[in-house]
């Protein structure tokens, strides 16, 4: 009797555990095109991209949707790879790579007179309409002048689930970086 009521207290146990799987998402990289600067004598014009900094919200390790007008629930199984500040930097340097042929774009400063841009998100979530929204502000040094933009981008989630929410994350913050270039570019 001792065994049977052992033995069930198991099944009951083992049936009320269920194991739910973790995903991990990365960013897409814009371009696979890595550029590599030609030699110490350069006049190539370098871009630092010093900072891009997400709120405490967005800088935990799950993803974030947006539920209502106030209300944010954030995953607890679907979670980013590595750090979202440095998967927004990576891909930042990478689509501001492709869309200035014309300057090193780095992580880290090289050399004199570089520009250095840092970049706010204030919004990188999912949306209950269906929407994703990306969206804050950048501020670029170019030698004595300070430029300060917001941003804010709202794309069509076309299809369900957190991978089709990464990829639309993605293509946002990829017209994100090209309103970036294209204000860095007319500098010139």
């Amino acid at each position: 009797m001792k065994k049977a009521i052992i033995a069930g207290a198991m099944l009951l146990l083992a049936g009320c555990s269920t194991t739910i799987d973790t995903t991990y998402y990365q960013l897409p990289a814009g371009s696979s095109t890595v550029r590599v600067a030609s030699s110490a004598g350069s006049s190539q014009p370098m871009l630092w991209v010093e900072h891009v900094n997400v709120p405490d919200y967005l800088a935990g390790n799950g993803l974030v949707y947006q539920t209502s007008d106030v209300k944010y629930v954030i995953a607890t199984n679907n979670l980013w790879a590595s750090p979202l500040d440095q998967q927004l930097q990576q891909t930042l340097i990478a689509n501001l790579s492709q869309a200035l042929p014309g300057r090193v774009v780095a992580a880290s400063p090289h050399g004199e007179g570089y520009d250095t841009l840092n970049v706010s998100v204030s919004g990188f979530q999912g949306r209950y309409d269906g929407r994703v929204v990306v969206s804050g502000e950048w501020l670029l040094q170019h030698q004595d002048q300070l430029i300060k933009r917001s941003f804010s981008v709202t794309l069509p989630q076309n299809e369900d689930g957190y991978d089709a929410l990464v990829r639309t994350l993605a293509a946002g913050w990829q017209q994100t970086a090209q309103q970036i270039a294209d204000s860095v570019a007319s500098l010139n």
